[in-house]
């Protein structure tokens, strides 16, 4: 497979059915972010973090590359004319939301309560882990306002919102793993 077809040079780029868009479409937006989201979530992994939370990123990593997918198909060529989908890949269920919901109760229960904001930082694993979930909160807004225009599957916009609270909660729980420093955010009174 070539890597360069020449065919975005002049600022355009093609979505699964054939369809050009501008680079800068919100569809295009959409899908980079996940794609950013992704490599951060590459670098979260490449830590020295134990192999469950390795593993669960793995999964989170799969979910998003059909989630762009998904974001990449021209939902009216969604359909080919023989009636099949164009993407014969299972989609994001309640399942894959439910998953996330069970990795963030199995952390919560071994963490101290939460009793105010925490400022991000204390080691550069859990810097990494609070990129990510600013970069998912931007997918996710990005993705919030394609479907403002065009209709998706719910269960994107679910997936995205508990995968943020998953890597907050992650964030927390490698700072207890890691014995680093939780400073809360306690604001000065006036």
């Amino acid at each position: 497979m070539k890597i360069y077809t020449k065919t975005g040079d002049a600022g355009t780029t093609g979505l699964i059915g054939g369809t050009r868009v501008p680079k800068n479409h919100i569809r295009i937006e959409s899908y980079g972010s996940l794609d950013e989201l992704n490599s951060y979530l590459g670098l979260v992994r490449d830590q020295d973090i134990n192999q469950h939370h390795k593993s669960t990123l793995i999964k989170v990593q799969e979910k998003l590359f059909v989630i762009g997918a998904v974001l990449a198909t021209d939902p009216n060529k969604e359909i080919l004319k023989n009636g099949k989908k164009r993407l014969n890949i299972s989609k994001v269920s309640t399942k894959d939301i439910d998953f996330l919901e069970q990795e963030i109760d199995l952390m919560n229960e071994t963490l101290p309560p939460m009793t105010h904001f925490v400022l991000p930082g204390g080691h550069q694993t859990v810097s990494f882990c609070h990129i990510a979930r600013c970069v998912c909160r931007r997918s996710e807004r990005l993705i919030v306002a394609l479907h403002q225009i065009e209709s998706l599957d719910p269960n994107i916009l679910t997936y995205l919102n508990r995968l943020s609270d998953y890597l907050f909660v992650l964030a927390r729980k490698l700072t207890y793993d890691l014995q680093a420093d939780e400073i809360k955010w306690i604001p000065e009174k006036e």
